[in-house]
């Protein structure tokens, strides 16, 4: 039988490191299904848990953020790009326009993990991905996380039904206190089997080389 290696992955939607994270592990995932089977849970993280509706200026919050000129933010969105499209995200070639909180996002794929399946969860993270970088529209805008929805082949009432209220609130809260608590401040961050922690935007290459010692060890 083959082993079963569980990857909780602790990130937010409006991360691009993430996206490059994600579409690595997928990568190193596809590489080694034939060793192992991979069971990935998405955790909450919120980079911006106060901001507020209507969000900021992406390139005004990044310049403040990590005190960096507005050239400075330009190259690393460009290196951030071609690492995108390496990982199979093509980023809008003018970036993502504003920053925004992304509590909402985190509801949505609580609902779906719970309600359908770790795969439907996966396909609704990749669409809220593609949401925010490549379609590089507004995450404030509910239209826009339901076309998401629809894109990963969920019920357009039902998300609809939950942004209007306060549903998942509690839980996704929880989770954030669980990785924040165990001392996680930074995302991407990768948890394989309860006890490993990769953090950052792996390459393929380091994942396959964790996935392959587990194997061994199972």
């Amino acid at each position: 039988m083959k082993p079963t290696i569980k990857i909780d992955y602790v990130s937010d939607v409006a991360c691009p490191w993430c996206a490059v994270g994600l579409g690595n592990l997928n990568q190193a995932i596809a590489q080694l299904s034939d060793k192992a089977n991979f069971e990935v849970h998405f955790r909450p993280f919120e980079l911006n848990p106060k901001m507020p509706l209507g969000g900021q200026d992406a390139i005004e919050h990044l310049t403040e953020k990590y005190g960096l000129t507005v050239e400075q933010v330009q190259a690393n969105q460009a290196n951030i790009r071609t690492k995108a499209s390496e990982a199979g995200f093509e980023f809008h070639p003018e970036g993502r326009k504003r920053v925004y909180n992304t509590f909402d996002c985190h509801r949505l794929l609580y609902w779906a993990a719970k309600e359908y399946s770790l795969q439907k969860q996966a396909e609704l993270k990749k669409e809220l991905l593609i949401t925010y970088f490549c379609l590089a529209v507004n995450l404030d805008d509910q239209d826009n996380l339901v076309d998401a929805v629809m894109r990963a082949g969920l019920d357009k009432d039902r998300a609809r039904e939950i942004l209007k209220g306060k549903e998942f609130t509690d839980e996704v809260r929880e989770e954030q206190s669980t990785y924040t608590g165990a001392g996680i401040s930074s995302v991407p961050s990768i948890i394989l089997d309860n006890q490993h922690l990769l953090q950052g935007a792996q390459p393929p290459e380091s994942f396959m080389n964790a996935f392959e010692q587990l194997i061994q060890k199972s």
